[in-house]
């Protein structure tokens, strides 16, 4: 097996992403697991403590994790998959990626510059921007919720504002190169994102829609 790609879930620490939003791929140069907005993490066979079944559910909640030596990603990293952990492991080691006989001198700088990133791939302004802007257009509804006590009209102005800017957010950060290198950390490409833009995409535009449907309703 030249190499390996597997799409399944993850989670990193608390986070959880669902089925189909993890990709694990390896080949014997390096082990990637693509999260989306979670992060991109990306390890070296040197990298590597082991890789363990990992079981919540049998059947249901059955993956790998990986114990990793890698100050700065978050120590709890696990794949769910449908395959049984034990299958996804042999497939690792039949994808040349070995970690039980690795040298500790192995050496990549762009896999040691990403992981010196963390996995997350957008800076961090942005992510405090994304955050402080969706806040604000959003206020003046939560203030109208708050300040009148039945509202002759549901207050949505403000949630067709934040889903219109989070769909055009995520727009540009798929067909717009430069505004991908503006929000994306050095090294990071479409592909760290592409997935969790196209859900964010659908889910913003289903936002807007619902909101200007209602509004119109209910002049």
């Amino acid at each position: 097996m030249d190499k390996l790609q597997l799409t399944g879930g993850a989670r990193i620490g608390r986070m959880n992403a669902s089925f189909p939003f993890a990709t694990l791929s390896a080949d014997k140069e390096k082990l990637e697991l693509d999260v989306s907005l979670l992060g991109n993490y990306v390890f070296l066979p040197s990298d590597i403590v082991s890789i363990e079944p990992y079981r919540v559910v049998p059947f249901l909640g059955e993956g790998i994790k990986i114990n990793h030596r890698v100050a700065d990603y978050n120590p709890k990293i696990i794949f769910w998959s449908f395959k049984r952990p034990e299958e996804v492991i042999e497939q690792i080691k039949a994808a040349g990626f070995r970690w039980d006989d690795a040298p500790e001198h192995m050496e990549k700088i762009e896999i040691r510059r990403k992981q010196q990133q963390g996995g997350f791939p957008l800076k961090k302004f942005v992510v405090i921007s994304l955050i402080v802007i969706w806040n604000i257009l959003l206020l003046p509804d939560i203030l109208k919720l708050f300040l009148h006590d039945a509202p002759d009209v549901f207050p949505v102005r403000g949630i067709m504002e934040a889903s219109g800017f989070l769909f055009l957010f995520s727009l540009l950060s798929l067909i717009s190169p430069g505004f991908r290198d503006l929000i994306l950390k050095e090294g990071r490409e479409l592909k760290d994102i592409k997935k969790m833009a196209l859900f964010i995409l659908f889910i913003s535009g289903m936002m807007f829609l619902q909101s200007y449907i209602l509004m119109k309703v209910t002049r």
